[in-house]
């Protein structure tokens, strides 16, 4: 190695040490910003756009949006949902997928909204409720539909006067 090059390494060694020794002491002199977190709870504004932990919709009477239909658990990249659906009857007679159990494993959520932006009924959301420590990992998997499922009212049977406005003329003739 010639002087010139031990000089020049010196020298940009030095150069670097001093751009380092700006950051810190830039940093050093900013004033700092601690949020005092426990004792602040009431006062502490999260964004609106954090993603902390997912829920499901519901509606005023205890009904949520959720069809079953799949979608979130089919574009959720880590599996962290699982959907429980099973066939029931409706009163006219049809068949409908009705939702069993809708299972979140927060754990394993990356928080990429692929579900909540694929729901086709704008079923499930994400909550900003970031506080989720659990000792155990199987506390972080959440049954997202808690509330028990309301049955939906059977439709009325028809009044007579509404029977007798539909019955035809054949009808009336072998009734006398």
């Amino acid at each position: 190695m010639s002087i010139k090059e031990y000089f020049s390494s010196l020298f940009k060694g030095i150069t670097s040490l001093l751009k380092g020794l700006q950051v810190t002491g830039k940093e050093f002199v900013t004033p700092k910003l601690t949020y005092q977190y426990p004792e602040n709870r009431d006062t502490l504004e999260i964004p609106e756009r954090f993603r902390a932990t997912m829920k499901l919709k519901y509606d005023s009477e205890g009904y949520h949006k959720c069809i079953a239909c799949g979608l979130c658990q089919m574009n959720c990249p880590n599996g962290t949902i699982t959907i429980e659906s099973k066939m029931v009857e409706m009163p006219d007679g049809k068949k409908k997928k009705k939702l069993e159990k809708y299972m979140y494993d927060l754990g394993s959520c990356t928080f990429c909204m692929l579900c909540v932006s694929s729901c086709a009924t704008k079923a499930i959301e994400f909550d900003n409720d970031f506080e989720q420590a659990v000792f155990t990992r199987e506390k972080l998997v959440k049954q997202l539909n808690y509330l028990p499922e309301k049955e939906k009212p059977a439709p009325a049977a028809p009044k007579a006067e509404e029977i007798a406005k539909k019955a035809t003329p054949e009808d009336k003739k072998q009734e006398n």
